[in-house]
């Protein structure tokens, strides 16, 4: 599906109790060579100190606050909030390196037919972006999605699976599914922090539900797509 182009971007960061990392992540948005329209800090209901130290801060950023219902669903409340033609999206303990936006920017102008682009990504550990671990790896994921508008109207809201995980594996799929583009950049352009306690890290059996759930709905969305062209 060919998407037409567009100029401009806002950015959607959902947080939960995110007061120890969200300062550096806002640091990394505010550091873009090219700077946002827009940011959405979305608050999921945290209970620490995590909106006290967004207003500490003093940046050009518009907070929205709900009960805590998961990152898929805030991730949508603060696209919903936007009226940029670009998104950019990014998990409140992780960070983007200068050029992250300037280049994607500069790939959906130069490809007007493809409506969202990733890009690779490392991983870091203590509190030591400086000191990045592991191989460079292909982040199909929020912290490096930029996507048109157009892509988020179509597609729908981000719905959290049961476990809390997977939410943007199955939203990326529906993407795919609706005959959107999406293009992964070689560049590492993001940093994935991984800390205990943060959604991601380690192996649970209980929130790892989430990602068979996404399974099984996307074998329930080809069972319904085989049949409708039988």
């Amino acid at each position: 599906m060919a998407v037409p182009l567009m100029t401009g971007y806002g950015v959607v960061i959902p947080a939960f109790n995110a007061a120890a990392t969200i300062a550096e992540t806002l640091d990394s948005v505010m550091a873009q060579t090219v700077r946002a329209e827009a940011v959405i800090v979305v608050d999921d209901g945290s209970t620490d100190d995590t909106v006290a130290v967004i207003n500490a801060m003093n940046l050009p950023v518009t907070v929205l606050r709900q009960d805590n219902a998961g990152p898929g669903s805030a991730t949508t409340r603060g696209l919903a909030a936007l009226s940029t033609p670009l998104v950019a999206t990014l998990d409140a303990d992780d960070l983007w390196l200068p050029h992250k936006i300037e280049k994607q920017l500069e790939y959906l102008d130069r490809n007007p037919g493809i409506a969202g682009v990733f890009s690779h990504w490392r991983v870091f550990r203590n509190n030591r972006p400086d000191l990045p671990e592991g191989p460079e790896l292909a982040g199909w994921s929020r912290t490096t999605m930029m996507i048109r508008r157009q892509v988020v109207a179509s597609v729908g809201p981000i719905v959290d699976p049961q476990g809390g995980r997977g939410e943007m594996i199955d939203w990326i799929a529906r993407v795919r599914e609706a005959d959107f583009g999406l293009t992964m950049l070689d560049d590492v352009l993001a940093l994935r922090r991984i800390r205990p306690g943060s959604l991601s890290y380690g192996r649970d059996p209980a929130r790892d539900r989430g990602y068979l759930e996404v399974a099984r709905l996307a074998l329930q969305r080809r069972t319904r797509n085989r049949a409708g062209t039988a």
